[in-house]
């Protein structure tokens, strides 16, 4: 996999019509947030088995000043999501498909809204509608499925088809299409263009507004038109990590971004250093299983933090966490992982502005549930929620769900950026970890992103929580894993879907950008 290297401006996408307008809005003179916010509307078009306009949305960002800035687009459970009612129906755990699947309010939209005000602020001019139409106009033309939505797994899949609207938005005569099979979506290309010339608010607090909670109440979801109406993207300070040379940037709880960190702070202290070897995968596995255990205490809706995340992030701590792990055994994993369906996308302008974004459903398709009047497909992110109210993830109206989901930056000494990131549920904090540490020690982005991953933890329909391996790993490297007591299984594929589509843009301090993404999704790098 070659990547690429462009002199003033370049976007990554998982797929090639995200990372196509991207491109032609940053020749218009546009720059990354317009750039980015005409891929997010593009990529919940084309690559909707991983994100919609019916999900969620994270956004980190650096300004061109140097500022650092990060924005939460997580919606809320709606009134109707209590623990009552869903005992009520018989439930003891929120249902992963249909109606009582989609319970939290869509925020990606109003995170494309806030973007879009802080673009304005810093000189940013263009029209909405040239950001939004050319998304509106291939759903409603028609687009090409593509080979990674052809080749998804299913989870659940009697109620995904079951789920209202899925069957007619997304198979074909009852069958799943084939890759390269043409698929129209003229309700939601309506919609798409009812809020280019409307205004993106009108999701939340308009027309939009009123013709996707007159679906929602007919479908029995647990959204009002009341829920949308107060609905708000928020901005938060971003998590940050100090490392020497560079200080490493990601999203706030109720996101795992502290995991990402801890991950990379703890490797900090394993002092490794040699690249691909045993040493390498091992520490990287062993500070995902510290990572984790913290991230299952303490990642919580933000507004009911039970401790600082930042305090995970101290020397002591770090140092505390990677005194614990031995380099030559592995320790215990019980976790029992969650696989998530994502997008993650990066821009960089020739000003400097840059943006790591990430917007998703969750499970593939999400709740399945299509809105017939406004073609929006639904997330199921609430079934992160627990009906213990004992957990520390109870489900309650107002509260936002746990998420995998997080963007991330890398701020270096000498005035460089880099934007990186990758989809993939509970695994992205450990895909982001391997590309990061290739990276420091010195492989160009493309070559950190092509080489094998591994997965710690369960996988789509897996019975076994266990270390997977892309079977491209050094024989050496998988015989000392076993031996050190890491129990290992091989992927039958060279290149997996379930260990993350990643990406990266590095911009250096004379303003070139290389640029690259993965090679086991469907996009690539564009600029100029």
């Amino acid at each position: 996999m070659a990547g690429s290297v462009f002199s003033r401006a370049a976007v990554a996408a998982p797929h090639a019509e995200a990372s196509e307008i991207g491109f032609t809005v940053l020749q218009a003179g546009g720059n990354a947030l317009e750039a980015m916010v005409a891929m997010a509307a593009m990529i919940a078009v084309v690559y909707p088995h991983m994100n919609s306009i019916g999900g969620d949305g994270f956004w980190l960002i650096r300004e061109p000043s140097g500022k650092l800035r990060y924005l939460e687009a997580c919606g809320f459970a709606g009134a109707g999501a209590t623990i009552a009612a869903y005992r009520a129906a018989g439930h003891d755990f929120i249902p992963v498909r249909g109606p009582l699947a989609a319970l939290t309010v869509p925020g990606a939209v109003g995170g494309w809204s806030q973007a879009l005000g802080l673009s304005k602020a810093l000189g940013g001019r263009l029209p909405l509608a040239d950001l939004i139409v050319p998304a509106a106009r291939r759903a409603s033309e028609g687009y090409p499925i593509s080979a990674a939505e052809a080749r998804s797994q299913h989870r659940e899949p009697e109620a995904l088809a079951a789920a209202p609207g899925f069957a007619q938005a997304f198979l074909a005569a009852g069958e799943r299409p084939k890759a390269g099979d043409k698929r129209r979506a003229p309700e939601l290309g309506q919609t798409l263009d009812r809020l280019a010339h409307a205004g993106l608010e009108d999701f939340y607090r308009g027309d939009v507004a009123r013709e996707l909670a007159a679906d929602m109440e007919r479908l029995g979801l647990a959204i009002t038109r009341e829920d949308l109406a107060k609905y708000r993207a928020i901005w938060r300070e971003p998590l940050t990590l100090r490392l020497p040379g560079v200080t490493l940037a990601n999203s706030q709880p109720p996101t795992q971004g502290l995991a990402s960190l801890i991950i990379l702070g703890v490797f900090d202290k394993l002092h490794v250093r040699r690249a691909e070897s045993f040493e390498h995968i091992h520490g990287l596995i062993e500070a995902s299983k510290r990572a984790i255990a913290v991230r299952d205490r303490v990642c919580v809706d933000f507004d009911r933090l039970r401790d600082d995340p930042a305090s995970f992030l101290s020397e002591s701590a770090l140092e505390r966490e990677a005194s614990a792990i031995s380099m030559t055994r592995a320790a215990r994993f019980p976790a029992a992982e969650d696989a998530g369906d994502t997008v993650w996308m990066g821009a960089i302008d020739e000003r400097g502005l840059a943006v790591s974004y990430i917007q998703s459903v969750f499970w593939e398709y999400g709740s399945g549930c299509v809105l017939p009047r406004t073609g929006v497909h639904l997330q199921n992110r609430g079934t992160a929620f627990s009906l213990d109210p004992s957990s520390a993830n109870a489900l309650a109206p107002g509260r936002r769900p746990f998420h995998t989901l997080n963007p991330a930056l890398a701020l270096y000494n000498d005035g460089a950026v880099m934007s990186y990131g990758s989809m993939g549920g509970d695994g992205q904090p450990q895909f982001q970890a391997q590309v990061y540490t290739r990276i420091a020690f010195g492989a160009d982005l493309a070559d950190a992103i092509e080489r094998p991953r591994f997965l710690l933890g369960r996988t789509w329909g897996a019975p076994s929580v266990s270390l997977k391996l892309e079977p491209r790993f050094d024989t050496e490297i998988v015989d000392r894993l076993r031996a050190a007591g890491h129990d290992v299984e091989l992927f039958d594929s060279p290149f997996v879907d379930a260990c993350g589509h990643a990406g990266a843009l590095r911009r250096a301090r004379d303003g070139s950008i290389e640029a690259a993404h993965d090679p086991r999704a469907d996009g690539g790098a564009a600029g100029f």
